[in-house]
């Protein structure tokens, strides 16, 4: 029988620590999706996780490998099949966009002229033909990205991973930006991982999740099931006193929580959500009146404030 493909993402145990301080703590996680979201807080270990996949960083221990070649032992390998837009700035002064496509093409082994071909394709298909030729140094922010983006698909990869590609844009370009990354993995073939702390952008790209927190791994899996196991809640909405109702609440062995900015709604879990006795028995204690009740709609900002508040805990 052949050999069965390899997941895309395959790490065990995974360690990373500098000095004291402990980037990723034991992470194990297999993912093979098409479009993966690497989600969690500011400094929860995304892009060192990255970093340790492409062999751009050694592990302290444990082991982590892509598209079935390992990252210690295949390092530049790996970097010649997967396409990497980094968080921080990464482009050369003094350079034309199709110049620096081009000389990235050529890092990762392409001739010269297949990568200044490659590099006026790939422009044009992000809306850069007719600004190529200028120096990036007067590019506005969204032009900027598109073209870290750009170094990172000229070689036509097998995997791309993106550190917070919408970066520093506005709503319109962080839509545009989405819009391409979604295009490049449904319709060019190319698997995405995509990291960000945004929820929305994981969500609108995405169909498998890694969820990081304090560099432990929390969630693993298809989005649609960690959405769907999430904890139940009731969507409450009430008139009278906030503080007094939460209190009372809380008497009743309930943990409710800000929902939205609205101040008189709030998200209260419970084991069913048949059972609202208790959230009744709390508002007559408290003088407030309940008016609207039902099953809370389930989304990723739901789920992920449940998952950061359980794992502080």
């Amino acid at each position: 029988m052949p050999n069965p493909t390899p997941p895309l993402l395959q790490v065990t145990d995974l360690v990373k620590t500098y000095g004291r301080v402990q980037a990723l703590q034991g992470v194990s996680l297999s993912a093979n999706s098409r479009a993966i979201g690497l989600l969690g807080p500011n400094g929860s270990g995304k892009s060192t996780l990255i970093k340790v996949l492409l062999g751009l960083l050694k592990p302290t221990s444990g082991t982590a490998s892509v598209l079935g070649l390992d990252s210690r032992r295949d390092a530049l390998r790996i970097r010649q099949l997967t396409g990497f837009m980094p968080e921080s700035e990464c482009l050369i002064p003094r350079m034309s966009a199709v110049q620096y496509v081009t000389l990235a093409g050529q890092l990762v082994g392409m001739p010269a002229g297949d990568a200044l071909a490659r590099a006026h394709d790939v422009l044009h298909a992000l809306d850069l033909g007719e600004a190529r030729y200028r120096d990036i140094d007067t590019y506005s922010t969204g032009m900027l990205q598109r073209v870290k983006l750009a170094q990172a698909l000229v070689h036509h990869p097998k995997l791309m991973f993106l550190d917070e590609p919408t970066n520093g844009l506005d709503p319109k370009g962080r839509d545009d930006m989405l819009a391409l990354i979604r295009d490049i993995s449904q319709r060019k073939g190319i698997n995405v991982v995509l990291s960000s702390h945004i929820l929305h952008d994981v969500e609108s790209v995405c169909d498998e999740l890694i969820v990081l927190h304090r560099g432990r791994l929390i969630a693993s899996g298809p989005l649609a099931k960690i959405i769907g196991i999430a904890e139940s809640a009731l969507d409450v909405r009430f008139r009278g006193d906030r503080a007094a109702l939460e209190g009372a609440m809380r008497a009743e062995g309930l943990s409710p929580r800000k929902m939205g900015e609205e101040a008189d709604r709030m998200l209260v879990p419970v084991a069913d959500v048949r059972q609202t006795a208790p959230v009744l028995r709390a508002a007559a204690k408290a003088g407030a009146q309940i008016r609207h009740m039902a099953p809370a709609k389930k989304s990723l900002d739901d789920v992920f404030a449940g998952m950061i508040e359980a794992a502080d805990k």
